[in-house]
């Protein structure tokens, strides 16, 4: 099957990003990974075969040079997958450090939204429609403990997915996000071995009794980018093996 849309995913370097460029190529896309990390994502993209391009998603220059880059050389993109996101830094209410909090909102809220009005510009200018994926966190409606700051990000990005669906719609373009639970990345992997106590600690919560593979997370997005989906706009699907029912 091929398709031949463009599809930029940011974070590309990554775990998650793999997966989503992986499941997107197998749908016949042609994909871009974007990241800021430029060894690992040169790296990512000659495993995968995939295009890519260096860039900050906190600095709007960086993300518009980007974009019009990728425009001049690939053509307008189809679809985006707002995948970057930082997950580094947590701490309490009474503890988190506001300049902590504030790198957290750059990264996840105001990156995720610098992304997506530069490269829904490129759409709305070439006169195509096109779809944006979001991925977000159960966290947005499941509070952890220490995590709040990460989720009360993720409940910002579920607003915004709203608020440009809304608005986008009249172009043609399509904006859902994809909520996992917690992810088995290779480093998640590395940190939580089987049968360790902070594995069953977390799968102790999911009716489903495991964590979500990258997969499955990328499964979901490509379903909400493609025609199957084309009479969704505005939601936020939970991939989190029944986590948010307890």
């Amino acid at each position: 099957m091929s398709s031949d849309r463009l599809v930029l995913i940011t974070g590309g370097a990554g775990g998650i990003g793999a997966a989503l460029a992986q499941a997107f190529l197998d749908a016949g896309d042609r994909v871009v990974l974007l990241d800021r990390e430029a060894e690992a994502l040169a790296a990512r993209a000659a495993e995968l075969g995939t295009a890519h391009a260096v860039v900050d998603i906190t600095d709007p220059d960086s993300v518009r040079a980007a974009v019009a880059a990728i425009a001049a050389e690939h053509g307008t993109p189809d679809v985006l997958v707002n995948n970057a996101g930082l997950l580094s830094l947590h701490g309490p209410v009474l503890g988190l450090a506001p300049e902590d909090y504030k790198k957290i909102l750059d990264v996840n809220v105001v990156g995720t939204f610098t992304v997506t009005q530069a490269v829904a510009a490129a759409m709305v200018e070439a006169g195509r429609p096109g779809a944006v994926v979001n991925i977000s966190s159960i966290g947005a409606s499941q509070p952890t403990p220490g995590m709040g700051g990460y989720e009360s990000s993720k409940a910002a990005v579920d607003a915004q997915t709203r608020w440009a669906a809304i608005e986008l719609a009249a172009h043609g373009i399509r904006v859902n996000a994809v909520a996992p639970g917690p992810v088995l990345t290779p480093m998640m992997a590395m940190a939580m071995p089987e049968g360790s106590e902070a594995r069953s600690a977390w799968t102790s919560r999911i009716p489903l009794a495991q964590m979500a593979a990258p997969e499955d997370v990328a499964a979901a997005a490509v379903f909400v980018a493609s025609a199957a989906a084309k009479h969704l706009t505005g939601i936020v699907i939970p991939v989190d093996g029944g986590q948010l029912l307890g």
